[in-house]
């Protein structure tokens, strides 16, 4: 069974220089980091100017440097503030999404990724292209978001393949990322769907129905 690293401890706020933070200097960098979110939200990229973000927070540049090295710093904090907040979803996967309390559960996992990527999905795609590019810092990230899922999903497709229920030929780690990344794109890309007429419904739907049917060899059923 495919082991994944566990997710990175969140980072202690400290200055550059170190110092632990007190009340005051944590509520300016939470300014900062809210400055840039919002940024990041009106241009959807990662080379924005220093002086821009200090502007927003109502602050100067040298007050962002004593907090972060750079604009991807920032990013990074935002991106593990994202993962903090993913609930984990393991626990309804490895339970059985047979009947009608498995569609449920199915439908519980589907809606955690929606609701992330829908309050996150600034962040989450920067920290994807970032990690795409090779920066080890945003990989480990995404790792510690989604290997959790794989190790889950991998874990049932093993089980359903020992009840005979999925054909041993289908490789439980290369189905765990198969699922794990259509759930991953369609939340990321929900928007841009319900654009084209699938409202939110159907998307959690018509994704917890195709986990139920793949994971447990049959149709799911209210």
């Amino acid at each position: 069974m495919p082991r994944f690293d566990s997710p990175p401890a969140s980072r202690v706020p400290v200055a550059q220089s170190g110092r632990v933070l007190g009340p005051r200097a944590i509520r300016t960098r939470e300014r900062i980091l809210q400055a840039s979110a919002a940024l990041l939200a009106e241009r959807g990229v990662l080379d924005l100017p220093v002086v821009d973000i200090a502007r927003r927070a109502e602050t100067s540049p040298a007050t962002f440097y004593q907090y972060f090295r750079d604009v991807e710093d920032v990013a990074l904090s935002l991106a593990e503030q994202a993962l903090a907040e993913m609930p984990d979803v393991s626990p309804w996967i490895r339970a059985s999404l047979r009947g009608p309390d498995g569609l449920e559960r199915a439908r519980a996992v589907v809606d955690a990724f929606l609701d992330h990527w829908d309050k996150h999905h600034v962040i989450l795609n920067l920290r994807n292209l970032a990690g795409d590019r090779g920066d080890d810092r945003f990989q480990r990230l995404r790792q510690a978001h989604i290997g959790p899922v794989l190790s889950a999903l991998a874990a049932e497709v093993t089980r359903g393949q020992a009840e005979g229920r999925i054909a041993e030929e289908v490789h439980p780690l290369a189905a765990a990322a198969a699922l794990a990344s259509f759930l991953e794109r369609l939340s990321a890309h929900q928007q841009e769907l319900r654009g084209l007429g699938a409202s939110r419904e159907a998307i959690r739907e018509t994704c917890a129905r195709m986990l139920v049917q793949f994971l447990e060899g049959t149709l799911a059923s209210d």
